[in-house]
C-alpha cells in the first residue's frame, strides 16, 4: 500500500510540472504575438533606406514669420501731471518743431532762470529777451517736461527714428482733485509725438506733413 501511494504522488508531481511548462510556453507565445502587432506600423532602419540608398526623414513644416514693420514715430504720454496747464501751454508752444536734445537744453536754462518762457497772451510781468513781452520761469513744469523728453528720446531709438523732431505737442486740462478747505489742485495731460525730420515738409504757417508718394 505504501508503494502505491508513493507512485501516485510521483505521477501527480510530474503532471503538475508538465502543466506549468505548458503555461509558460503559452505565455511566451502570447508575448511574441504582442510584439509583432506593436511593430507592424513601425519600419525597420533597413526599410527606411530609399531607392537611392538615402534614409528618408520626416518633412518639417515651414512656419512663416510675420515681418514687423518699423514705426515712423515716437510717442510719450504724461497723464495727470502735477503742473499748471497755463505754463504747460506756453512750454508746448516754445518747444514745438525742435529737436528733443535742444528742447532739453532750453528747459534746463529755464530752470536756471537764464531763459524765460514767453507768455505774451497772459497778464504776466515783462521779461528781457528778443521778441518777448511777458514771460515766466516755470521750474516745476520744466522739470516734468524734461523727463518726458528723455523718454521720447529713448522711444525714438527703439523705434529707429533718426533725426527726431517734435511734430505734435499739446497739453490739456485734467480732472482737478479736491484738497483741504475746498481748494482744488492743478493737473495736466501732455502728449508729445516725434518723427523723422527727413520725411517731413515744414511750412511756417501750417503743420508739418508727412511726405507721400504721388499717385499715378
Amino acid at each position: 500500500m505504501a508503494k502505491e501511494k508513493t507512485k501516485t504522488e510521483e505521477k501527480g508531481k510530474k503532471e503538475e510540472k508538465a502543466d506549468e511548462k505548458k503555461i509558460e510556453e503559452t505565455k511566451k507565445e502570447e508575448k511574441k504575438i504582442d510584439g509583432t502587432e506593436e511593430n507592424k506600423g513601425k519600419l525597420k532602419p533597413e526599410e527606411t533606406v530609399g531607392v537611392l540608398g538615402k534614409e528618408t526623414k520626416p518633412e518639417k513644416k515651414e512656419v512663416k514669420k510675420q515681418e514687423i514693420k518699423p514705426k515712423e514715430k515716437a510717442v510719450v504720454n504724461g497723464i495727470s501731471l502735477r503742473i499748471s496747464p497755463k505754463y504747460s501751454f506756453a512750454i508746448c508752444k516754445m518747444i514745438r518743431r525742435k529737436n528733443p536734445d535742444k528742447a532739453i537744453e532750453i528747459l534746463e536754462k529755464v530752470i536756471l532762470k537764464k531763459v524765460a518762457v514767453p507768455m505774451n497772451n497772459r497778464e504776466v510781468g515783462h521779461r528781457k529777451g528778443r521778441g518777448m513781452m511777458a514771460g515766466r520761469y516755470p521750474i516745476n513744469a520744466a522739470k516734468e517736461f524734461i523727463e518726458l523728453l528723455k523718454q521720447l528720446k529713448a522711444n525714438a531709438v527703439v523705434n529707429s527714428v533718426e533725426n527726431p523732431v517734435i511734430t505734435i505737442i499739446k497739453a490739456n486740462k485734467a480732472s482737478r482733485p479736491y484738497k483741504r478747505e475746498g481748494r482744488r489742485g492743478k493737473r495736466t495731460h501732455v502728449y508729445i509725438e516725434a518723427r523723422d525730420k527727413t520725411k517731413l515738409n515744414f511750412n511756417k504757417n501750417k503743420k508739418p506733413k508727412v511726405n507721400q508718394e504721388k499717385k499715378k
